[in-house]
């Protein structure tokens, strides 16, 4: 009777956490589909508007240009990082070095930097460079992000060495063997900082809203942004548009969930 009671209790907080989760989830998407007075009435029950929404934040917003500027800056982002932050993980684990302890210490310590601290000088460098409005100045200060350089750094203390001294006895050159061996091997690691790196860029707001002057400029976030900044807020336009900004990082997400949960596992037990 206590199992039936104590598996009975695991079930139910379970399941209450599991509503509690994916209720914002649902109400955002129920709440793209009614007017703003049912939104604001707090209307839980789809509605008919979603149609009059999109024509509304069509007409109002440039959505399929903030669309393709999310999708260009994010995607030059995640994939330069990944490429810069693999090889300085792989690096420093595998090459010896009297000083890469330190210096990974100091890159470790950049973590603890607020960005808005560097980033009037940053934007300073950038506007000199003319890369405002600019993808490249979106992408720049992203592509070397110390969390993802430990994240490859962990992961490459559980890579088997023999198959490097192995490689190498064959006549395999050090940059065959990152990308012909380290990097198949490596999969479930490059599937999770792909969708955290996928996921930071494309929700970023702050940066962009400094570099990027022109509303053709505009991401997804600074067109949410724009929504909310007028003086009388669309809700159901806005939540459709939230929506909207959401569909990208959640497909990916889904999509590399399995592998995005063996790369963390692995990078801890590294």
């Amino acid at each position: 009777m206590i199992k039936k009671i104590s598996k009975f209790s695991k079930y139910f907080i379970l399941t209450l956490v599991s509503f509690i989760s994916v209720f914002p989830l649902y109400w955002m998407i129920s709440s793209a589909t009614n007017s703003s007075v049912d939104v604001i009435k707090g209307r839980l029950i789809p509605g008919t508007y979603l149609i009059n929404n999109f024509k509304s934040l069509v007409d109002s917003q440039d959505l399929a240009s903030s669309m393709i500027n999310s999708l260009v800056n994010t995607l030059g982002v995640t994939a330069l990082s990944i490429i810069v932050c693999s090889v300085a993980g792989y690096a420093f684990e595998v090459y010896s070095s009297k000083t890469k302890n330190t210096l990974m210490n100091i890159i470790l310590l950049a973590m603890m930097v607020p960005f808005a601290s560097i980033m009037i000088p940053l934007f300073q460098l950038f506007s000199k460079l003319n890369l405002t409005n600019n993808p490249l100045g979106f992408i720049l200060p992203g592509i070397a992000t110390p969390f993802l350089i430990m994240l490859f750094r962990q992961s490459t203390r559980s890579f088997p060495r023999e198959l490097i001294e192995a490689a190498r006895i064959d006549g395999l050159g050090e940059f065959k063997i990152f990308y012909k061996i380290y990097v198949p091997t490596m999969k479930p690691t490059y599937a999770a900082a792909i969708t955290v790196q996928f996921m930071a860029s494309w929700n970023a707001y702050l940066w962009p809203k400094v570099i990027m002057l022109k509303p053709k400029s505009i991401t997804m976030p600074m067109l949410i942004s724009n929504l909310i900044a007028g003086y009388v807020t669309d809700y159901g336009m806005l939540m459709l548009a939230v929506t909207l900004t959401t569909i990208p990082t959640a497909i990916l997400f889904f999509v590399l969930q399995r592998s995005f949960a063996d790369g963390i596992t692995g990078a801890v037990k590294g």
